[in-house]
């Protein structure tokens, strides 16, 4: 009996350690910040599974180079195999993507999907001026091309894959479909899901960290890596449109506070938002005449409430606002842009703020004081007792003790002059 219960614990020890692991996560949208430390959590992850091999779904327009540049650093120094899968069908692996497909172990694309157009867009459009700083911009760009290309080419290299249509790529801006990227080396696989990726790559031997590796994937446990909370707050203060939103509540907080002391709500809410935004703007790369465009198109609506501009101020604002929320950020630089119907929406908001809710705000400062001194001088009052030279009136509801340089009798109606105390000074309204 202890035999046949020893000779069950080895065989099911031999078959739990024959099944291989394999962590799967997905990159959906810009590459940037919250990609990166996503990707770095998810390799951390997969090494405390003792994964055999890590599987990144892959959909993005491109992104900031430095985060690019963090993910390919994590899978050029891991130890496990890392597979990166466009998927699901009508992807793309565009700008930043192809160079993460170049740096993995295994690259992979389903049918419909599409990699290229890995020119550093900071370069584009190309001036060809004749000029003195045209010249100095050309020799930026192409010191900028020349780095990428060096890159792409060193990373085809130790993959080896396609140098040339890899330079092409970065040079001349070329794109390639799925089929025609496997025709040309330029990936290793094309597979319709992550099931027949799976089936494709058993047996398949790679080279890993000068190793070589035989994956084992036809019976692998999957691992499903999510973000964690500190992951999806980064991505969520870096996307363009948020970091835009929290922008303009700091200034509109800020402004209201500033215009009315004491309100301590808008205070606090445009603190908060202004220091989220300056993290943003921190990380993500903007357009400085964009920012000042808003600012100023602020000031011009501000303006209108002020000075009668005959609405010139106005739409000079709205004008500058847009404009400058439109340049703020560079889509092509971040693979995302703000959205154009939240861009008009808060154009409208902004345009209604400063020039209806401000003009009611004023007028509300100038109008009629309805309590306190200020509103009793003026007052009519009765005259309900007299005593003397000591008279006593009704007014507003109450009984006063009032004066007069005139003599008074019960029933007159009076005029309050001056309030000295609880002692009206009054005057009788003639008849």
């Amino acid at each position: 009996m202890k035999r046949l219960l020893f000779f069950l614990l080895l065989v099911s020890s031999q078959l739990l350690s024959s099944t291989s692991t394999v962590v799967k996560f997905n990159i959906n949208g810009a590459i940037g910040p919250a990609s990166s430390n996503y990707v770095k959590e998810a390799m951390v992850y997969a090494k405390d599974q003792n994964a055999n091999m890590v599987l990144m779904e892959l959909d993005t327009p491109g992104g900031l180079s430095t985060s690019m540049r963090e993910i390919i650093q994590e899978i050029l120094n891991s130890d496990i195999p890392v597979v990166t899968f466009v998927y699901p069908k009508g992807s793309r692996a565009a700008s930043a993507g192809t160079y993460i497909l170049y740096a993995s172990h295994i690259a992979a694309m389903s049918p419909g999907t599409n990699l290229g157009a890995a020119t550093p867009v900071n370069i584009m459009p190309s001036a060809q001026t004749k000029d003195s700083n045209s010249s100095k911009s050309s020799t930026l760009e192409k010191k900028v091309i020349n780095d990428s290309m060096a890159y792409i080419k060193s990373l085809a290299e130790l993959n080896d894959r396609n140098i040339s249509w890899a330079l092409d790529a970065v040079k001349e801006s070329k794109s390639l479909s799925a089929t025609d990227a496997l025709k040309y080396n330029v990936i290793d696989i094309v597979a319709q899901d992550t099931k027949d990726l799976l089936k494709q790559l058993d047996e398949k031997t790679i080279k890993v960290s000068n190793k070589n590796i035989t994956l084992k994937t036809s019976d692998a446990t999957i691992l499903n890596f999510e973000a964690d909370f500190k992951t999806r707050l980064l991505s969520i203060i870096t996307d363009p449109n948020m970091a835009y939103i929290f922008l303009l509540i700091a200034i509109y907080g800020i402004f209201f506070e500033l215009m009315n002391p004491g309100a301590v709500v808008p205070g606090v809410l445009g603190a908060i938002s202004g220091i989220i935004a300056l993290y943003s703007l921190n990380i993500l790369p903007f357009n400085y005449a964009g920012l000042l465009l808003i600012i100023l198109g602020i000031s011009f609506m501000v303006a209108e409430v002020f000075i009668a501009g005959f609405g010139i101020l106005g739409i000079s604002g709205v004008i500058s606002f847009a404009f400058g929320s439109v340049l703020l950020f560079d889509s092509e630089t971040l693979g995302n842009d703000i959205s154009i119907p939240l861009i008009i929406a808060f154009t409208l908001v902004s345009l209604a703020f400063f020039i209806l809710v401000m003009r009611l705000f004023i007028n509300s400062k100038s109008a009629k004081v309805v309590s306190g001194v200020e509103e009793m001088i003026g007052s009519i009052a009765e005259v309900t007792d007299t005593n003397g030279d000591s008279y006593h009136v009704h007014c507003h509801g109450e009984v006063w003790s009032a004066i007069s340089n005139t003599e008074l009798r019960i029933g007159q109606k009076v005029e309050v002059l001056e309030l000295s105390g609880l002692t009206l000074k009054v005057k009788p309204i003639k008849e």
